[in-house]
């Protein structure tokens, strides 16, 4: 989720309505056409899918207007989470490093009796130094204790699976 959530959040930042998550590229291109949403964004297997609008890179959209759209959104691995719990839990919330705070503000606002975090990795199979990060990061900000933002970012870094600005 590493990367599908900063995007939608850019693109809720940047005025989209909403943000329809789905698990395929089909379910995608049928809501669009359908007029239920008006942008597909997304990829299969790292690549943006060509019949998409764009692909899931936060910079790719940072600079784009969403105004008043739906947006759609397939990834292979952040939405198919979403997908696969949004029938088994009472209330779903979608996190990354970078909406955490609000994220934990939202689900503490609920005083909820059970939390459960899942780091969804690489395709929903392998685990990513990224995602296991901000599992422990959410669950010590729900727990109360402090995050050094720094050296969450140097763990990651440690890993070596990506760039972390």
């Amino acid at each position: 989720m590493f990367r599908a959530l900063p995007t939608a959040a850019v693109a809720l930042a940047n005025g989209a309505s909403r943000i329809l998550m789905v698990g395929t590229v089909e379910e995608a291109l049928t809501l669009r056409d359908s007029g239920i949403g008006a942008i597909c964004m997304g990829e299969v297997g790292g690549t943006r899918s060509p019949e998409f609008d764009f692909g899931n890179s936060p910079f790719e959209v940072f600079s784009l207007g969403f105004s008043g759209k739906t947006v759609i959104q397939r990834t292979s691995a952040g939405t198919q989470g979403i997908v696969a719990a949004a029938n088994r839990a009472d209330h779903l919330y979608a996190a990354s490093l970078v909406t955490a705070a609000a994220t934990v503000r939202a689900m503490l606002s609920g005083t909820p009796d059970h939390v459960s975090l899942v780091a969804m990795g690489d395709n929903g199979r392998v685990r990513t130094d990224e995602d296991e990060v901000c599992a422990i990061h959410l669950r010590n900000r729900l727990e109360g204790r402090s995050s050094d933002r720094e050296a969450l970012r140097r763990l990651i870094l440690a890993g070596g699976e990506g760039p972390v600005p």
